[in-house]
């Protein structure tokens, strides 16, 4: 029986997904996180075969934890489920590794496609986004579609992502078990490379971008 694990900030999202999932007789549900860094957590302890999660999560967002996955679990497939219909934010999670791309108004039997859909090796998008999407991936070059925060590495996004969360040098270095030293020489690193000089040009540019909510 396929093992399915749900990421999403918001408990009321996650109990919804689980009750409906709980009713299908071919998949359990084996977890449940409020953030990307508790989910790969979780993961490494139970293995899943599917993660279903949300983009715009805390700590760390749901491109940089389907990288994650991609490159720790190659095998386990990820389906986003996100208000976004935005092309950066389907286009950042499927060079991420996603497999699926679903928006959060779908009907709860298109979730379900979706899932088998990916569990067979099949990539689901959702129609709504779908036709405009392949048409604009078709006419536009790979530089068009670059995200302005492609040019930092993952470590650098993960603290661009918690400076715009409002963290302190000190709760940085704590999360990401690092020096303080080090967080001052990435925010540095970050700002040359984006060439930016304020940490509110930072916050506008993680939230543009989907690191992070407003």
């Amino acid at each position: 029986m396929p093992t399915v694990m749900l990421a999403d900030d918001h408990e009321i999202v996650r109990e919804g997904l689980r009750a409906m999932l709980q009713t299908q007789d071919d998949i359990k549900v084996i977890g449940e996180a409020e953030n990307g860094r508790q989910i790969l957590k979780m993961m490494r302890q139970k293995k899943p075969d599917l993660v279903i999660m949300d983009i715009a999560m805390p700590e760390l967002n749901g491109i940089d934890t389907a990288r994650s996955i991609r490159d720790e679990f190659s095998d386990v497939r990820v389906i986003a489920l996100s208000m976004h219909s935005d092309k950066r934010f389907v286009l950042g999670m499927l060079k991420a590794g996603a497999s699926g791309y679903l928006l959060k108004e779908c009907a709860f039997q298109e979730l379900i496609t979706a899932v088998n859909s990916v569990l067979s090796g099949g990539v689901y998008i959702s129609p709504q986004i779908a036709s405009h999407l392949v048409s604009d991936y078709v006419h536009i070059s790979e530089d068009t579609v670059r995200s302005g925060i492609e040019v930092l590495s993952g470590r650098e996004r993960e603290v661009l992502q918690l400076i715009a969360e409002g963290k302190s040098t000190k709760e940085i270095a704590s999360k990401l078990n690092i020096s303080i030293k080090t967080v001052e020489t990435r925010r540095k690193g970050i700002m040359d490379k984006l060439e930016m000089r304020s940490i509110a040009d930072l916050v506008k540019l993680a939230i543009r971008e989907g690191l992070t909510k407003a």
